[in-house]
Order: structure tokens, then C-alpha cells, then sequence
């Protein structure tokens, strides 16, 4: 069975950080864009001084629609290895702060009819990509999930261009076996493991444990 790979998104606390990293999860999701969990970015810095990630494990920076400035800004405090684009972003805008900074970048794609033309057009400018729900107002975050049986489409066009593929939107741990079914290369959760707006320890332990039984596993880099 292919390993599905696991990125903890919306860390917004030392707390939060200090739990995800620690559950060994590969991907180590911080938000620097408008929304509730956003962080900011000298703030991280100091959180992250106090925590010690494994080798393979990597931190994970999402914007909307960024400058190349307002990305430095981020990288000249905190030390990310992959940037997530998770707005509107061209490609043509992407290759710039690609090129600027010499990290590997992933863009998401929000689900509908038209997600894998669009996918398509990323292909050479993204090292990855991250599939979530389509909903009015809201760039991402919202605990809303897809049509999961779309996934198989995505994970076929990521393969064919080389990159991963993550699904986020609405994942808990209610329902995480419900999607393991359709075998997605990699899962990204953030309020699927929150208790009132913070990191819950017991919930990512669950998620962790129904990948390891399902027979996933959360190591492959």
C-alpha cells in the first residue's frame, strides 16, 4: 500500500507547534495569511527556537497571494522549507519567489469542475499541491470537505507531474477512514485536530493511530 504522508496545518501557539512536532508528522503546517490561526512572523521565530523537529520533518508556510517582500519578511525569521500558495497566485508570480528563493513551493488547488485544468497549469512551476475545498469567502481552513471521490483524478495528474499530492478540508478523526479508502498520497488537517481553537494532543494521536492500522504510513519522503 502507497504511504500517505501527513501535514499538521493552522499551529498558531508554541503549544500547538510543540504538539505537532512531536507526533513526528512529516509536514508542519504555519499560517502567515489573514485568518484566525495566522501567526506572526518574529513571534514564530522565538516559538521555534524552543523546539527541536526531526531531520525529515518540514515547516510548511502558507500565504494568499504574497509579495516576494512580504515572503522575505517571513524567511528572515522563520527558517521555512516549503512555501504553500494558497490563493490566486500565477504561475508566472509563483517561478519569481520560487527562483528568489530557492524553496520548494506547492500550490493549492480549490476543488470543482474546472480543479484539474487548473492543476494542469501549474505543471512545471509547483512541487506539489494541496486540494481543497471550494468555499465562497474563505481561502481555506473552514473544516469543509469535497467530493473525496475526485481524489484519485488528482493524485493520477500530481504523479504525472512528478509532485505530491495533499488533500485537506473537513478531515477529522471521525472521518479519516472514510478517505484513507480512496488512498490519497498525503492528508493535510488543521481544524480536524483542534479543541477550541487550540492543538488537541488526543485527537492527533487518534489520527496517527488509524494511519498505522489502516496500514498507511507517515514516513516517506
Amino acid at each position: 500500500m502507497k504511504a500517505t504522508v501527513l501535514k499538521l496545518c493552522g499551529n498558531h501557539s508554541l503549544q500547538d507547534l510543540q504538539l505537532s512536532v512531536n507526533s513526528g508528522a512529516p509536514y508542519i503546517g504555519i499560517v502567515f495569511a489573514e485568518s484566525k490561526r495566522k501567526v506572526d512572523p518574529a513571534l514564530c521565530g522565538e516559538w521555534l527556537k524552543q523546539i527541536e523537529k526531526g531531520e525529515e520533518q518540514k515547516y510548511v508556510g502558507v500565504f494568499v497571494n504574497p509579495t516576494l517582500q512580504e515572503i522575505s519578511h517571513v524567511l528572515s525569521h522563520v527558517p521555512l522549507d516549503i512555501i504553500q500558495f494558497h490563493g490566486n497566485e500565477s504561475p508566472e508570480e509563483i517561478i519569481e519567489i520560487k527562483l528568489s528563493t530557492g524553496l520548494t513551493v506547492w500550490k493549492a488547488i480549490h476543488h470543482n469542475q474546472n480543479g484539474l485544468k487548473k492543476m494542469k497549469s501549474y505543471n512545471r512551476v509547483a512541487d506539489g499541491y494541496v486540494i481543497d475545498s471550494t468555499v465562497k469567502g474563505a481561502w481555506g481552513g473552514t473544516g469543509t470537505s469535497f467530493d473525496w471521490e475526485s481524489i484519485p483524478a488528482y493524485n493520477k495528474e500530481a504523479e504525472a507531474q512528478g509532485g505530491q499530492c495533499l488533500i485537506a478540508g473537513g478531515i477529522t478523526p471521525l472521518n479519516i477512514d472514510e478517505i484513507l479508502v480512496y488512498s490519497p498520497e498525503g492528508i493535510d488537517i488543521s481544524s480536524g485536530i483542534e479543541t477550541n481553537g487550540s492543538k488537541d494532543g488526543n485527537k492527533i494521536q487518534v489520527i496517527m493511530e488509524r494511519l498505522k492500522k489502516s496500514g498507511h504510513s507517515l514516513y516517506q519522503f
